[in-house]
């Protein structure tokens, strides 16, 4: 069943400071490695990789491939812009995130945001995803657009799970009507242990606005360690899912103590590489440390 039902705005930055970290303080990055032609490396073990924290190596204490099952649950979050300007790609985006969903065993719940000029969040377990398939389906493309104030939702809502945490987004990229800064937001995001990856459906942006929708698609994407995708019609959207999925599936989940035990807030940069040949790493570019 749904959680909540969230209107207007209220978060701050320091909602995200105690992520990141478990209650034993072990650091947890997801990690992906591709190989030529950016294909997925699986069947790499815990002494395949070397995390590095601001220089200094740590030493790997948990290691897991694809979903890390009980011991790190898995929670998605699904943001569906459901603007005016959505109206050409909202039926095929949501017809595709539902199938997404339904294939996804491995998530223990879906939070769903659903943004125009306002904003909802709804948390579903797996026994009630019929539920969360019947709002998706149901709405229709209206109202301006508050893209930065629905992810800072999310990143407050996703701060009390623990585990993993996805989220996808469906939009065009632009943003008219939130209270927060794409600035505030990015920064939240950062304070946040949340992989992104954005599906940004571009086709009605002309110029400018596509150029900028897209670089802030890819940059939030990127420093959360996900990616982002943009079809080009509906028969990209399965590929684009099934990438995602895949990714999902051969992740590696690496977790360490680390070795500055300073709980000074301060940002703290991740080097995480592989030993297998030719392949790289992507991965979270760093995290903020605890404030105790």
């Amino acid at each position: 069943m749904c959680f909540a039902v969230l209107a207007g705005l209220a978060v701050s930055l320091s909602a995200g400071q105690q992520t990141f970290r478990t209650a034993t303080d072990v650091v947890l990055l997801p990690v992906t490695v591709l190989g030529g032609g950016d294909a997925l490396v699986r069947g790499l073990t815990g002494d395949d990789f070397e995390v590095f924290e601001d220089g200094q190596r740590q030493i790997v204490t948990f290691f897991s491939e694809g979903a890390a099952g009980d011991a790190v649950p898995l929670h998605l979050g699904l943001l569906l812009d459901t603007s005016g300007s959505m109206a050409r790609d909202l039926a095929r985006a949501a017809t595709a995130a539902i199938r997404f969903v339904d294939a996804l065993d491995e998530a223990v719940d879906a939070t769903f945001v659903e943004f125009s000029s306002d904003v909802r969040v709804s948390r579903f377990s797996q026994a009630s995803y019929p539920h969360l398939f019947e709002r998706m389906r149901s709405n229709e493309a209206d109202g301006a657009t508050a893209l930065y104030d629905a992810i800072a939702l999310y990143l407050s809502a996703a701060a009390q799970q623990d585990g993993q945490k996805v989220l996808l987004l469906y939009t065009d990229g632009e943003d008219s009507t939130s209270s927060l800064s794409y600035g505030r937001m990015s920064e939240m995001l950062r304070l946040s242990d949340v992989m992104v990856y954005a599906v940004g459906y571009l086709g009605g942006l002309t110029g400018s606005s596509r150029g900028m929708s897209q670089l802030r698609l890819n940059d939030l994407s990127h420093q959360s360690g996900g990616e982002a995708f943009y079809p080009m019609g509906g028969d990209a959207l399965d590929d684009i899912y099934a990438r995602i999925r895949d990714e999902i599936a051969s992740r590696y989940t690496l977790g360490y103590v680390s070795t500055n035990r300073v709980s000074d807030g301060k940002w703290r940069r991740l080097d995480v590489r592989t030993t297998e040949p030719g392949a790289k790493v992507r991965t979270r570019p760093g995290y903020f440390a605890p404030v105790r």
